[in-house]
């Protein structure tokens, strides 16, 4: 059996690329969400005791839980905050992701496998992935997405992609760039004309 492609979604917070997912998602795509793995992870008490170690009581809430927007505050103070927060969960979240890639590389229902990783190309994960994508978004419309979810604000996005590599390089790695400036339609649309060569293992 031809193993499926494994697409790779790039671009900075708030450009859209869980929307992107959703999209391949509704064509047939099996996506895996690094984002809520990484949650399900911070409620094991193994990694709630090394974050506890490294960050602090100060990340917790009053019933003991991981608060995430503390958490963040903690971790995006330097780069070893980065690392540390890295070394804890990244290696939890790439052994599940290789076991959802080996369960849908057999699923016959599944077209590609999509990866939604905020820091892929940090973390080594574009060199796993047959197609890149990059979802381009002005920094204006980015904020205003980042600021009406409640996600942060300016200084704390800038703050965040300070850590990351350009978006500038992000665009010239991938293969395929989607501009998300106008409609959801219009994404959609850019979507499909992609689609038949992104599922194709050529």
């Amino acid at each position: 059996m031809s193993k499926k492609p494994i697409i790779g979604i790039l671009g900075g917070i708030a450009s859209g690329k869980s929307t992107v997912a959703k999209e391949l998602q509704s064509r047939g795509c099996a996506v895996i969400d690094a984002d809520a793995i990484a949650k399900e992870f911070l409620y094991t008490d193994n990694v709630r005791q090394r974050l506890g170690a490294r960050f602090g009581d100060g990340i917790f809430d009053k019933a003991g839980m991981v608060d995430k927007a503390k958490l963040a505050d903690a971790v995006f103070k330097d780069e070893m905050g980065v690392k540390a927060i890295n070394d804890i969960i990244h290696p939890l979240v790439f052994k599940r992701t290789e076991e959802l890639i080996g369960q849908y590389q057999n699923d016959k229902a599944v077209k590609a496998v999509v990866l939604d990783v905020p820091l892929l190309v940090e973390v080594g994960w574009e060199k796993r992935c047959n197609k890149l994508i990059f979802v381009d978004c002005d920094e204006q419309k980015r904020l205003k997405r980042a600021e009406k979810k409640g996600v942060f604000d300016i200084n704390q996005l800038k703050k965040r992609e300070n850590f990351q590599i350009s978006l500038d390089k992000k665009s010239k790695i991938s293969h395929y760039i989607l501009d998300n400036n106008n409609s959801l339609s219009e994404l959609t649309k850019q979507i499909g004309e992609i689609f038949p060569a992104l599922i194709s293992i050529a």
